[in-house]
């Protein structure tokens, strides 16, 4: 008759947190009742626990004299086992503890170039001090990479530009900024009121916008589109302020967010058609889950206080 193969396979203990505990707390002070008494447990409970881990062990632990037991050297020889256990076990919980003001995990935060130049500065700031352990890590890039990122886990929150509709993600609006039309002049400007741009000037202008595909030069296409203009696009470029440089340099006309558009004299003048103004809304974005980090939740909500409408 064949062996069962399960017979020759090492059994281990199964023993539980609690156990550890009970023993650890038994050696330090050498009576089930004090014990007890510390750990607000009957004595009784103290004796099934060190006798169901004895058995476990297939050791003797302890052996009385008089009114106290006394450790033998198996004992001794688990209590070092146990104790690493314990601190081990220790520092697992300190690692995972949600605390936004005690992490100190790599926290990365992710941007458009724009946004992060032109509005992020000083909230940036701010959240480094409010939060002195976040090991912040900042990732400038495009909506789309941003979402990617999310949705790999890479990044932990983002600042992108809506329309997005995607329910892996939670989606926190912040708000809209407008978009302008610039055009190159020969005159330096300073920041001012906006003209009013003519359909039959823009119509027949060459542009320099942002990559086909991109989210940017979506909300630029639907809204011009609606015009009933299809723009001459010379040249496309992923970065504002090389756009801003081509434009001052004349090759072109560019449509841009505002707060990029502000700050020194520029050689550009500044644009709007009348009627319904174009404007993105700019808005947080963190991954959908059922343990949300803390951290996360604290900088997304100082930033909706500092950015927000």
């Amino acid at each position: 008759m064949l062996n069962d193969p399960r017979e020759n396979l090492i059994q281990f203990p199964v023993m539980d947190l609690r156990q550890l505990e009970v023993f650890l707390a038994v050696m330090e002070h050498s009576t089930v009742t004090r014990t007890a008494e510390i750990l607000r447990v009957s004595p009784g409970a103290v004796s099934l626990q060190l006798k169901a881990l004895g058995e476990e062990l297939r050791a003797p632990l302890f052996v009385r004299s008089g009114k106290r037991i006394v450790p033998t050297p198996q004992a001794f020889r688990f209590a070092e086992h146990a104790r690493d256990v314990m601190r081990k076990i220790g520092e697992i919980r300190r690692d995972f503890v949600d605390a936004p003001s005690e992490d100190s995990r790599p926290f990365h935060f992710a941007s458009g170039a724009t946004t992060l130049i032109y509005r992020l500065g000083g909230p940036l700031r701010a959240i480094r001090r409010k939060f002195p352990h976040a090991d912040l890590h900042v990732t400038v890039g495009a909506t789309e990479k941003t979402v990617d990122g999310l949705l790999d886990r890479r990044f932990d929150l983002g600042l992108i530009s809506l329309p997005l509709i995607n329910p892996d993600l939670t989606i926190l609006p912040l708000y809209q900024e407008e978009l302008l039309i610039i055009r190159p002049t020969a005159e330096v400007t300073r920041d001012g009121a906006v003209m009013t741009a003519e359909v039959s000037e823009i119509a027949d202008a060459p542009f320099l916008l942002f990559p086909q595909g991109s989210n940017m030069r979506g909300i630029i296409d639907h809204y011009i589109h609606g015009l009933g203009i299809r723009p001459r696009v010379i040249m496309e470029a992923d970065d504002t302020e090389v756009i801003k440089r081509l434009v001052e340099s004349g090759f072109g006309y560019s449509i841009l967010p505002q707060y990029a558009l502000a700050g020194r004299g520029h050689r550009f003048q500044k644009l709007r058609f009348a009627g319904p103004r174009l404007v993105r809304q700019q808005a947080l974005a963190m991954p959908k889950s059922e343990y949300p980090r803390a951290l996360t939740l604290k900088v997304a909500e100082f930033l909706m206080t500092a950015l927000g409408e």
